[in-house]
This record gives structure tokens, C-alpha cells and sequence, in this order.
């Protein structure tokens, strides 16, 4: 028998934290380590409660695989089958990963990512997160779990709210107590997220506990917003609980079994999308982590000296619109009524339909939901940031996916940005023919951004310049469709 001869920081990479030392492994060049925890397991005294540090332990912990994802559901179909959703058993849920060059390397930018999936889905183990193409570019990657769903959301009368968002939190200070030993700079940290997790990040921009934890951030189709601590707040909460017959509170929730209430809440949960509306799970105005409105604190100038990178895919709203076949079944008549509900100012509505002759009902509305939004609050934000010390950069991405006529739907870019177009869930959505070129310009644009703050185009100033990250080559352009843009000037953001 051949014997096999012991590990070395050649082949597994050994580095020191806080609490103990872990030990990754070396794939093509790049050391890995997966499933190093940042907090406690939120189990038993401490379900339901804020993040705790993780028990320090003895000898070198193996951090070879993903760690235990938080309590979720897969998508309801068809998104299923457009975006998987690993499931790994487990109660030590908050756990992080890290991506570096070498743990022997100093002062490497630091990019931190938090997944999106509307607060219930997603995890720092899905294949298209992959760190490996940032580390091989010189930047640490790392990618963050969190409490999903009720567990990290749910309002309580008897617990802290935003769970998920405190767990972000201490990810962040693990990052700020540890990262040099993985080779990167606690002082040139970027926190990037898509989706749910770009308005998480914008609340952290707004949360004056998270100054100093980052120095740059990125929101890939997501805004600021965030609910008042009252009855709209509290009523996904509330319809779970009365499903399982017990109080809307935290230590009843608690007796309840985890397969039980993680059944409740999708069966709540179900039949509704970021767009469309439904019951959900939001980040609250609290008045401890968040004290005010995330776009309002933004829109005064909270983080202007953060270093920011924000953009929207041109058809966000495909991604839920297409696959249920809501572009066709709307009727003209259910389109009017949308419009009504949501205030559109009906000349803002003719000039949407001129620009697209031949959209159906539901790709106009689709298109109008987009930019109310996502487009339309992410311009205010950029503009109200003339004249900070940190960098405004605006991107717009707008390659069209074949897959199911997806078009540059939303998630699509994220495969771009991370270069994994090869793993299977990009070409699920992508197809596998997506054009490299432009995942490399784009992957390229996010290591200048963590490196420097400058992605590679103008800042944002009274030429509204946006980076159009499309068929052909990348081009900055000028306030483009600016005509549509003006139409939501009368709009409000937060009504």
C-alpha cells in the first residue's frame, strides 16, 4: 500500500483566526477554505437571538467543504430549475469562505459577497459564487451565510429584528479580526451583493454600527428600502405563527419543530416575487441597528465617504415575468389597475409604451416595475451623491440570455461578474454560449472597483454617465433613456 504522505501548507493551507486555526486546501493555485465559522450555531438559547462569537477550538479545524446552509426551501417552480439552491444539513449556519492567493501574501483587496434570494433563499455555496477567478486576479473573495426567513427576519415583540442583518454584521467584523492572516487588508475591505443582498447592503451603509467595517460597496439589482417597525412589518410573522396555532412571538416560535416551521412559512411565503408582491420578509426600521430609512438616510448623505457601485439589469423583471408566463396572460385592464396602485404618472406610462411598440401588457409593466424599483432609486441615490468624497459608479447590464426568451433578466450578470460561466447553474440561465469576452471585461471592472474604487469609467456627475455592460463591446453612455427617467421625477420613492 502506498502511504499518503501528510498535508502540507504546500497542498493544504494552514492559517491562524481568532478563535482556532483552519486548515483549506489548494485548488489550481488558489487556497480555499470553506465553512469557518463567524458566530455561534443559532440554536437552542440562542435561536432567535443575535449573533454570538463561535467557541474557540483546539488543534486545526478542517475547513475542506461548505458549511450548513440556513433553514430554507428550494424555489418554487419553474425558478427551481433556473436557480438551484444547495442544501447542506446542519445547525452551525453562519459560516463564511475565503478565496485568497496565498495566506503568505499582505494588503490584498478584500471582496466580501452577500447572495441574494428575497431574504429566503440562497447561500454562500452556490456554484456561480465561486471565488477562485478573484483570487487568481489578487483579490481575497469572501462569501457570507446568514439567517434566511423567519429565523433571521421574523418579527418579534421578545427578540431583535433584522437577525440576518446582525448576522452580516459580525461576518464583517470577523473579516475586519482576521482577514490579514488569509492575506488580505481589513482596511480595503468591498462588501458586494445581489439582490436581496444589495439591500442588505444598503442598509449596513445606512446602519451607523457598520462604519469602518468597508470601505467600498457594490449593489448589483438592489435599492435601499426597509419597512416601519408596525403592522405591515409584522404581518408575515404573524400569518406563520397563526398557521401553526401558537403567539407571533419568538419564545413560542422557538418550541415549534424547524421542519414545521420552515413548512409554515413557505406555504405563507409562496405565490408572490420581488416585483409582484406578496407576503415577504423585509429588513425593519428597528431603531437600534437602523434608525431611519435606509433611502432617506442614503439620499442625506450616510456612507457619502464609501466608495459605491450600483447598477440594474435592463430586464430585471424577466426572470419572473417570462417563466410563469405573466408577459402573456396580463391583460390590458390588469394593467391599468397596476398602474392606478402604484401611482404611475400616466404621461410616464405613454412614453414606456412608445419606446416599446409590440410589448405585451405584462412587459410593459415589467419594465415600468424595474425602474420604480430598482433604476429610478438608485439615480437618486447617485445624485444625491454629487459632491461626496466617495466615488458614485453606475453600470447597466443588458446581454440577453436565449434560455426561455430570460433576456437580461435578473441575476443573470452575477456569473459575469464572478467569470464562472462554465458552472452549471450560469448555464442554466445563461446558456452555454455566453459571451467570455464579456464576463472578462466585467469580472475586470469589479477587481479594479475593490482595488482602487475606480471600476474603469467616469464617476457619476451631471452627464449621468452609466457603463453599459451589453451585446458588442462595453460603452459608457449618457443618462441613457433619460426621457423615461424624468417621467418618475414627481415619484417618491418610500410611499
Amino acid at each position: 500500500m502506498t502511504a499518503v504522505p501528510p498535508p502540507t501548507s504546500e497542498t493544504s493551507p494552514q492559517v491562524s483566526t481568532v478563535h482556532g486555526a483552519v486548515r483549506g486546501t489548494l485548488e489550481q493555485g488558489v487556497a480555499v477554505f470553506r465553512g469557518i465559522p463567524y458566530a455561534a450555531a443559532p440554536v437552542g438559547t440562542r435561536r432567535f437571538r443575535a449573533p454570538e462569537p463561535p467557541e474557540p477550538w483546539e488543534g486545526v479545524r478542517e475547513a475542506v467543504a461548505f458549511g450548513p446552509t440556513a433553514p430554507k426551501r428550494p424555489y418554487s417552480p419553474p425558478l427551481d430549475r433556473l436557480l438551484p439552491d444547495p442544501d447542506v444539513p446542519g445547525d452551525n449556519c453562519l459560516n463564511l469562505n475565503v478565496w485568497t492567493p496565498s495566506p503568505a501574501r499582505t494588503g490584498l483587496p478584500v471582496l466580501v459577497w452577500i447572495h441574494g434570494g428575497s431574504l429566503l433563499h440562497g447561500s454562500s455555496a452556490v456554484p456561480v459564487y465561486d471565488g477562485a477567478a478573484f483570487a487568481r486576479d489578487g483579490v481575497v473573495l469572501v462569501s457570507v451565510n446568514y439567517r434566511l426567513g423567519i429565523e433571521g427576519f421574523g418579527v418579534f415583540p421578545d427578540a431583535p429584528a433584522n437577525r440576518g442583518l446582525l448576522d452580516q454584521l459580525a461576518a464583517l467584523a470577523w473579516v475586519r479580526d482576521n482577514i490579514s492572516a488569509f492575506g488580505g487588508d481589513p482596511d480595503l475591505v468591498t462588501v458586494c451583493g445581489e439582490s436581496a443582498g444589495a439591500i442588505s447592503i444598503a442598509a449596513l451603509l445606512a446602519a451607523p454600527r457598520a462604519k469602518g467595517l468597508f470601505r467600498r460597496a457594490v449593489l448589483q439589482s438592489g435599492a435601499p428600502t426597509a419597512l416601519r417597525l408596525d403592522a405591515a412589518a409584522r404581518r408575515t410573522t404573524e400569518l406563520i405563527a397563526k398557521r401553526l396555532g401558537v403567539a407571533a412571538t419568538a419564545g413560542a416560535l422557538a418550541a415549534v419543530d424547524p421542519a414545521q416551521l420552515l413548512a409554515a412559512q413557505t406555504e405563507v411565503t409562496s405565490g408572490g416575487s420581488p416585483l409582484t408582491g406578496g407576503n415577504s420578509f423585509q429588513i425593519v426600521v428597528d431603531g437600534d441597528l437602523l434608525p431611519r430609512d435606509p433611502f432617506e438616510a442614503l439620499l442625506d448623505g450616510a456612507a457619502n465617504d464609501v466608495d459605491l457601485l450600483m447598477g440594474t439589469n435592463s430586464e430585471e423583471y424577466r426572470l419572473w415575468f417570462v417563466p410563469s408566463g405573466l408577459t402573456e396572460r396580463l391583460s390590458g385592464i390588469k394593467l391599468r389597475l397596476a398602474l392606478l396602485k402604484f401611482k404611475v404618472p400616466g404621461a410616464t406610462a405613454r412614453t414606456y409604451r412608445a419606446n416599446r411598440p409590440g410589448a405585451t401588457p405584462g412587459e410593459l409593466l415589467g419594465a415600468l416595475a424595474t425602474d420604480l424599483l430598482l433604476r429610478v432609486p438608485l439615480n437618486r441615490v447617485a445624485d444625491a451623491r454629487a459632491g461626496a468624497s466617495g466615488s458614485t459608479h453606475l453600470y447597466e447590464f443588458g446581454w440577453p440570455s436565449p434560455v426561455l426568451r430570460l433576456g437580461a433578466c435578473h441575476a443573470l450578470e452575477i456569473a459575469f461578474v464572478f467569470d464562472t460561466l462554465d458552472r452549471p447553474d450560469a448555464v442554466a440561465l445563461a446558456g452555454e454560449d455566453a459571451p467570455q469576452e464579456l464576463a472578462d471585461a466585467m469580472h475586470a471592472a469589479w477587481v479594479r472597483f475593490a482595488a482602487s474604487g475606480d471600476p474603469g469609467w467616469p464617476a457619476w456627475d451631471t452627464s449621468r454617465p452609466v457603463m453599459g455592460f451589453g451585446p458588442g463591446a462595453p460603452a459608457v453612455v449618457s443618462a441613457p433613456r433619460d426621457e423615461e427617467l424624468r417621467g418618475w421625477a414627481p415619484y417618491r420613492r418610500n410611499t
